[in-house]
């Protein structure tokens, strides 16, 4: 039997699926097609790491792992649900509540002293951040807004905020001594084994990563962002927000960038509050409170320290007398700076330039606001925006363009992969990418603090990307863009590669040009003015800021794009969307039952896994069911059928109603294959008759508190009692069985 899997995440979208599950494997099953789940939600990873602390029953199988070995297999087909890229507080949570739950699982050692302690820290730091995606994605990443949905946000476009000529809305970022101008890059001659060392001052050489397996034709990248250039940088940035009156804001990725943006977002807070942490820091830093983690989390361990509450008024001295900070929650006096996860760039700076050019200030009001992102590898594709704005005013999503995207990831390209090769570099010297034979490949000079990475970015993964560009540019006609900067050590050596890899197709008669991130971007933004699509071709990262910032921009949400991963081997990674709300419509769903996730992502992805498996295993009721299936989500779209904003509409289960109902009328009604028209046909006719019936249960649960037995390991019973609420449509959907 053919096999789609299904992956058990986080969050809303884990919660969605509890009710939407249901009506795929129902469906499915009358292609002959079997929906398998396998667990790669935060609290599943953790457990699989420690078997020998739990009981049987208490185990599970490391399903990352199996799945990141089934994505190279010609038969793959999955189907990967957002979740979530931990951060330390995320992945502390997580623990402490499995072993409420009854998991024996050990604490996270912050500064592993013993053999014991170091080997947990690493199984932790297996799991957290950014741990699924490069198992998962050994392929590249088409990502773009369906005709359906494209169509429908200029029929209903979302609301734009105006923008003023004489916004101070600005972005800040480092003009030397960053990653972007530190950077070093070398292409492997031959396969190797590579070292990363630090050469001290005295000449001792301790070894930082050994064992790096490379290929030839490899990228190999070094950097560091220098801590005191950092530090300096962040000074004159909260000096500049209190001198101009706009809000201060810091926008890091410290999920995906799990090494080095929270410590970079630790150096911010330490900037915001200098008096504070030179008077108390090393009393705090005694409790074990680290600006790493930010002021939420000293603020609730303050607690337990003695003059705790005098450093507290300490802190909120210094935020009162200092600049404006952007607000994460005004309402509950949640800061940009509590918690390093909650401003994530690539969905908080589109979501700041769609509304005005403003943040949130402590009064709940809008203000313009000073964006700083330390590295300035890609700062100028936010501040060309801004700049486009200001000039221009606010983009028009009934008449603006589209910039889908052709992403380089696979094989852990580029900065994602970078993880277990960033250091926080311990005594100044030198720090050396070594070859087998003792050649030093890279080497800068360092000093304590500074933050030291390298990346690699395999040569077959940049064949294919370039290959899937053309492709696509072919697919469209419109024209592709390399977002790549030729006085940036690593873009030039991808550029000399992509000039070469181009030749080896037919181009004639496309546009296919390079251009650095911010003329890129100048580019596609007249271009969206004129109505025009650009293909946007970029690397890990900027695919990640991008596949964020013009879709929120068109779109209202980057929730709504189809997003496809060929793999390498022939097989399809098919990824449903976004997750950046997610935690606050799990709160919503626990205070009042009322879940507002939209899985519309999840209806495209399925659609394309259903015609790849049709493709790849000549089956005609899978195609049937892909056809019917993009029908339906047109229907829902026209008939606004996604979660409404309030209690007493439809909220997702209401959704999933609604697109199961359109897709029995449209499976009923086509004529390839007569005997699934006839079982759908009874299904359709059921579910339109008891239409009012199933909807008045959906919305009669709402309104009260609900317990799902956990956050980040909800107790399935509880969750599917609660996601499945209408034993009306759970008897229909029973019965095409």
């Amino acid at each position: 039997m053919a096999k789609i899997i299904y992956t058990h995440t986080d969050e809303a979208p884990l919660l969605a699926t509890y009710s939407f599950l249901p009506i795929v494997s129902a469906y499915a099953r009358t292609a002959g097609v079997e929906v398998e789940t396998r667990d790669i939600s935060l609290a599943g990873r953790i457990i699989a790491q420690f078997p020998e602390r739990l009981t049987e029953e208490q185990r599970l199988d490391d399903a990352l792992a199996e799945l990141g070995e089934l994505a190279t297999q010609p038969e793959a087909n999955i189907i990967k649900l957002p979740n979530i890229s931990a951060s330390i507080p995320q992945l502390k949570a997580a623990v402490k509540e499995l072993r409420e739950q009854g998991y024996d699982l050990p604490d996270y050692p912050e500064n592993p002293q013993t053999d014991e302690e170091r080997e947990t820290r690493a199984k932790y730091d297996k799991v957290k951040g950014s741990a699924v995606n490069p198992v998962l994605r050994e392929g590249n990443s088409d990502r773009r807004a369906p005709a359906s949905v494209k169509n429908y946000a200029k029929a209903h476009p979302h609301r734009m905020g105006a923008w003023s000529s004489d916004s101070k809305t600005n972005v800040a970022t480092m003009d030397d001594r960053d990653f972007r101008h530190n950077e070093k890059s070398v292409v492997l001659e031959g396969d190797d084994t590579l070292t990363i060392q630090l050469v001290g001052a005295g000449g001792e050489t301790t070894v930082l990563k050994e064992s790096i397996p490379v290929l030839a034709g490899e990228v190999v990248d070094a950097t560091y962002m220098s801590a005191s250039a950092l530090d300096a940088f962040l000074r004159d940035q909260v000096a500049r927000a209190k001198e101009e009156g706009v809000l201060f804001s810091a926008h890091l990725k410290a999920t995906m960038m799990k090494v080095s943006d929270p410590i970079i977002f630790g150096h911010v807070v330490r900037a915001f509050f200098p008096d504070v942490f030179e008077q108390y820091g090393e009393q705090l830093a005694a409790a074990g409170l680290s600006a790493n983690d930010g002021l939420g989390a000293i603020y609730a361990g303050l607690d337990g320290v003695e003059n705790g509450a005098e450093i507290k008024a300490a802190f909120d001295a210094a935020i009162e007398n200092g600049p404006a900070l952007a607000m994460v929650d005004s309402d509950r006096g949640i800061t940009n700076l509590h918690v390093p996860s909650d401003v994530i760039i690539d969905a908080s700076m589109p979501a700041m330039i769609r509304t005005s050019g403003h943040m949130w200030n402590a009064a709940g009001e809008e203000q313009d606001t000073l964006a700083v992102i330390p590295d300035s590898s890609y700062a100028g594709v936010y501040q060309t925006v801004i700049d486009d704005c200001r000039a221009n005013g606010a983009f028009d999503p009934a008449t603006m363009g589209s910039v889908p995207n052709v992403g380089l990831m696979a094989k852990a390209a580029e900065e994602y992969g970078s993880h277990d090769k960033t250091f926080e570099v311990p005594t100044s010297g030198k720090v050396q990418v070594v070859d087998s034979a003792g050649n030093v490949l890279l080497e800068h000079d360092v000093e304590a603090g500074d933050i030291w990475r390298a990346c690699q970015t395999k040569d077959a993964p940049i064949q294919d990307w370039v290959k899937l560009a053309v492709t696509r540019a072919r697919a469209t006609g419109v024209p592709a863009v390399f977002w790549l900067d030729e006085t940036r050590a690593h873009d030039a050596q991808l550029i000399e590669k992509v000039r070469t890899y181009l030749a080896d197709h037919d181009t004639e008669g496309l546009t296919i040009e390079i251009m650095d991130p911010a003329a890129a971007t100048a580019y596609s933004l007249e271009r969206i003015r004129r109505g025009e699509d650009t293909i946007s071709v970029t690397g890990n990262v900027l695919r990640d800021y991008n596949t964020d910032l013009f879709p929120i921009l068109e779109l209202g949400t980057s929730a709504k794009m189809l997003s496809v991963v060929p793999l390498m081997n022939g097989g399809g990674l098919f990824e449903t969307g976004a997750g950046g709300s997610a935690p606050k419509h799990v709160q919503q769903l626990v205070k009042e039952n009322y879940l507002r996730w939209d899985s519309l992502g999840e209806f495209f992805a399925l659609a394309a896994s259903f015609e790849h498996l049709a493709q790849s295993t000549d089956n005609a009721r899978a195609q049937i069911l892909a056809d019917t299936l993009d029908r339906a989500t047109g229907t829902f779209l026209n008939e606004d059928r996604s979660p409404g904003r309030k209690l007493g509409t439809i909220d997702n289960r209401g959704s999933h109603f609604y697109l199961a109902l359109y897709w029995a009328e449209e499976l009923a009604k086509q004529t390839e294959d007569a005997e699934l028209a006839e079982a759908f046909s009874a299904l359709a006719t059921r579910l339109r008759e008891q239409e009012a019936t199933i909807v008045e249960e959906l919305k009669a649960v709402q309104g009260s508190p609900v317990d799902i037995g956990g956050y980040y390991r909800p107790d399935a019973e509880k969750t599917e009692a609660v996601m499945r609420p209408s034993a009306t449509f759970n008897e229909a959907l029973a019965s095409l069985g």
